[in-house]
């Protein structure tokens, strides 16, 4: 079997593990369990948790001490008996903590993977800017297959989505063990101090004010990266409560139009190489922005009959939103701040992004859900969920153009980035 096939298994099974469980984990909370909203944006709050320190820690341990693809098989293991566990638990306090624990397992694997591939790659005299690309695009193929599997096997509302992801998971972590060795690289090296192993030197970079004003509208932005996955399935599936919708096929298998996203990401990451040659970068996140508003205005509209199409356009205009801040703020970091704490500042960049970002947005919109968009028998109102999270965005957005200040040079993002490439930070 070639490296490259071996490697494209790794990323499918990869994002398989999370899409098996991330969009419908809500349609089994609200649904079948019918615990509050409060709660339900704790739980989606973990992965912004875990996104903070544990990549940090586990790249550490990777780099000085064990081998990559061993620590990856080992974490994927515990993450697949912790998802194990899951179905058993009966009370919303503790499965915070279980799902929480299973994040800690999981989300250091998203770097790992490419440290494993690009090592394997490598050792094979492999190009991984030409190489890698197309064997990434398989983590998304798998993240929808995840999603196809789990809705049209029914278990959208059941337990038997986290036994999917557990099987999954583990299959992973005995499968890594096959993998060509990529032994730490700085096992030799001296140890550096805590503070730069975690790359904590590029808070640094908030003294300097349009850096500092960019990590903020990433922290505001990156509070809205899960509204939909956390709430768009449950969402789909409170229209089966009205008789005429209750036979779609977007109720029946919400899962299977929310895929439509993950399609648009990845259809998305292909234009943007010429939206930041002809607008530039500022425009571009921008456009993601008003993209956002879409997203949630579309669905505030939408229903699963004659409003079908608002929903699916708002699954298109995701791509958008998502790839072209993450991608085009990831280049303004690159292009903004000094090659010796670079990749630290493209790592405080995630941090406020799927870190902070997302844990504030979690936490406080399940509050805010719970506290004004619920009645008294647990009813939500989606429109005005699906309003207000646009009204947000839109905020950000008219704060971005007032506030944030950069000048488009075209020949300098026609030299940054020539190439289409490919996110890494989602499915």
């Amino acid at each position: 079997m070639s490296i490259k096939l071996r490697l494209t298994i790794l990323s499918f099974l990869q994002f398989f593990i999370w899409g098996a469980w991330l969009i419908t984990i809500g349609a089994y909370w609200f649904q079948t369990k019918q615990w509050s909203g409060a709660q339900f944006g704790a739980i989606f709050s973990t992965m912004g948790i875990a996104s903070i320190f544990m990549p940090s820690l586990m790249g550490i341990v990777a780099d000085k001490w064990v081998n990559a693809e061993k620590l990856y098989g080992v974490l994927h293991i515990c993450g697949g008996i912790t998802l194990c566990t899951i179905p058993m638990v009966t009370d919303p306090g503790m499965f915070f903590w279980v799902i929480l624990l299973n994040m800690i397992f999981y989300m250091p694997t998203l770097a790992l993977s490419i440290a494993v591939s690009y090592s394997a790659l490598k050792g094979q005299g492999l190009d991984v800017v030409k190489d890698y690309p197309p064997i990434r695009v398989w983590g998304t193929v798998g993240f929808i297959a995840a999603m196809w599997a789990v809705t049209f096997l029914g278990f959208e509302k059941s337990a038997n989505q986290f036994y999917v992801a557990a099987g999954a998971a583990l299959l992973l972590g005995f499968y890594s063990f096959t993998l060509p060795a990529c032994p730490p690289p700085s096992k030799d090296v001296p140890s550096r101090s805590l503070v730069d192993a975690l790359g904590l030197k590029s808070f640094a970079l908030l003294r300097d004010r349009k850096l500092a004003t960019f990590f903020i509208f990433a922290l505001l932005l990156g509070a809205a990266l899960q509204l939909t996955n956390a709430y768009g399935d449950t969402f789909l599936h409170d229209f089966d409560k009205v008789p005429a919708y209750r036979d779609t096929l977007s109720v029946k298998h919400p899962a299977f139009i929310m895929s439509i996203s993950q399609i648009s990401e990845t259809l998305f990451i292909l234009a943007i190489p010429f939206f930041l040659r002809r607008f530039g970068i500022k425009q571009v996140m921008l456009f993601s922005m008003v993209a956002w508003v879409l997203r949630f205005g579309l669905l505030a509209y939408g229903n699963p009959a004659d409003g079908l199409w608002m929903i699916i356009l708002s699954c298109i205009v995701y791509g958008m939103a998502f790839d072209f801040f993450n991608i085009s703020g990831s280049l303004f970091v690159e292009t903004q701040t000094q090659p010796s704490i670079r990749a630290s500042a493209q790592g405080l960049f995630m941090m406020m992004t799927n870190g902070f970002g997302a844990v504030l947005g979690s936490s406080i919109s399940g509050l805010v859900i719970q506290n004004y968009f619920t009645d008294a028998a647990g009813n939500k109102d989606w429109h005005g969920i699906w309003l207000a999270f646009a009204a947000y965005a839109l905020v950000i957005a008219v704060l971005f153009v007032l506030i944030f200040k950069h000048k488009h040079d075209p020949l300098k993002v026609e030299n940054d980035y020539p190439e289409p490439v490919l996110a890494t930070e989602q499915a």
